[in-house]
């Protein structure tokens, strides 16, 4: 049974065009897909195993490095000369990150406590816990030590109030209150006492280079918000970074927003006195960094430089997971003369460089692959697929009508040869035909004469 090319050819267009259209329908689909499988996983429910017991237990494991200023002059600082620090350091802790007391509500909110577990890793350390430095003020000294060691021993941030993005996946980890507040008042204006942003481990997905990130932090007292820097890759996974803006810290004078936050001293550093007892505590970038170079002048033996003592977070934006994170925070004591202390009688005034730390973490090992693997490989094959089904098709498509064209034009030629001089039979036998009438007509003539 022969095989009509022609059909065949034609069928080739049809599965050509299907192809087209599916790899169209791909193109438009396909992102949706992915969308509702990032919203899945992004949502804050106990039924999605994997990405619940993430958040719970942030399996990820961070460090937290202090680096303290060890004063080098303590007795010409009395007499009124320019302190002079070396920083010794790190001393680092392994962080462990459980959140407990949790409970959903109905109206698409969960609440917690985060408990902040902290072992100190000797290998990782350039002291001992023994070691000793020389700070000022020792009464200041001994409340803040207290402090630190209090948030080692298990502490919790407070009590957390977040949406769970269940109702609308643009307000996942966002903060419905903390501690029961939906604002605070510790500052002057209501802008400032605002609780915005998340939490600060985890924002909504889909995000763009216009995007922020809010966060509010217990212990600067206040809610921060970082800005997009540059894209850059993690081991093949697209991200953005975010930094701290030279506004953060800015005082009032230099930036309107921040006059809340005041009585402010020069930018680059945050009062938070009013959220510390009244302690003259200032908080700030580390070696005053993206301060006010005056405070420089004040201390010797800062050497403030990005990529040591900026703060980031390299974020995936489609899922609005943090990838690689460095906060790093100073803190700092306003000294001056003590009335009835006449030793302190010829100090001069100056905000000094205590302590500072660093809390890093990235994701790494068998938690990549799988980010890597779902979010990045497989996005990534659907997209090659969509155009390989459209550019196959198409192809077929051509091809197909090629084929069907030269089936079509061979059997036209052949029609007009069996019914044209080109045929030998017909030729043969129109020839013969037109012989036998001259041939008679012949006869005739010869009859007649």
């Amino acid at each position: 049974m022969a095989i009509d090319k022609s059909k065949v050819a034609v069928g080739f267009i049809v599965a050509g065009v299907l192809t087209v259209f599916f790899g169209t329908v791909l193109t438009f689909v396909g992102p949706i897909i992915i969308d509702d499988q990032v919203v899945k996983n992004t949502v804050i429910d106990p039924n999605n195993e994997i990405s619940y017991t993430m958040w719970k237990d942030v399996p990820v494991p961070f460090y937290m490095s202090v680096y303290f200023f060890n004063v080098l002059n303590p007795k010409e600082i009395l007499d009124g000369e320019k302190p002079m620090v070396e920083q010794k350091g790190p001393y680092v802790y392994r962080k462990r990150i459980q959140k407990d007391n949790i409970t959903f509500h109905a109206n698409g909110t969960v609440s917690y406590r985060e408990y902040r577990t902290y072992f100190f890793e000797p290998s990782m350390s350039s002291g001992n816990e023994s070691d000793v430095v020389t700070i000022p003020n020792m009464l200041v000294l001994d409340s803040a030590k207290t402090h630190r060691l209090q948030e080692f021993n298990s502490s919790n941030t407070g009590l957390f109030t977040i949406n769970t993005g269940k109702d609308d996946i643009r307000k996942v980890h966002k903060v419905d209150s903390w501690n029961g507040l939906t604002e605070l008042n510790y500052w002057r204006t209501p802008q400032c006492n605002m609780i915005n942003g998340t939490a600060g481990q985890m924002w909504p997905p889909f995000m763009t280079r216009e995007s922020t990130l809010p966060f509010y932090s217990p212990d600067a007292c206040r809610s921060m918000e970082l800005v997009y820097q540059r894209d850059g890759q993690m081991k093949g996974i697209p991200l953005y970074r975010y930094v701290a803006p030279k506004t953060l810290f800015a005082n009032g004078t230099d930036y309107a927003p921040n006059e809340g936050f005041c009585p402010c001293r020069q930018s680059g550093l945050l009062n938070v006195s009013s959220c510390r007892h009244n302690s003259p505590v200032f908080i700030s970038h580390p070696h005053f960094f993206n301060a006010d170079p005056v405070l420089l002048d004040y201390v010797l033996g800062l050497n403030p430089t990005e990529d040591e003592h900026g703060l980031f977070i390299d974020i995936h934006p489609l899922t609005g997971v943090p990838l690689n994170v460095s906060i790093r925070l100073q803190l700092n004591l306003y000294m001056k003369r003590v009335s009835g202390i006449t030793e302190t009688g010829k100090i001069s005034e100056v905000v000094m460089p205590m302590i500072w730390f660093e809390e890093s973490g990235y994701i790494d090992g068998p938690i990549l692959t799988n980010f890597h693997t779902n979010l990045v490989i497989l996005p990534s094959v659907m997209e090659y697929m969509q155009y390989g089904f459209i550019t196959l098709g198409l192809v077929t498509i051509v091809i197909a009508a090629l084929v069907h064209h030269k089936v079509k034009r061979s059997r036209t030629n052949l029609t007009m040869t069996s019914t044209g001089v080109d045929n030998p039979a017909a030729s043969f036998t129109e020839n013969g035909a037109h012989y036998q009438e001259r041939k008679e007509k012949c006869t005739i003539n010869n009859s007649e004469k």
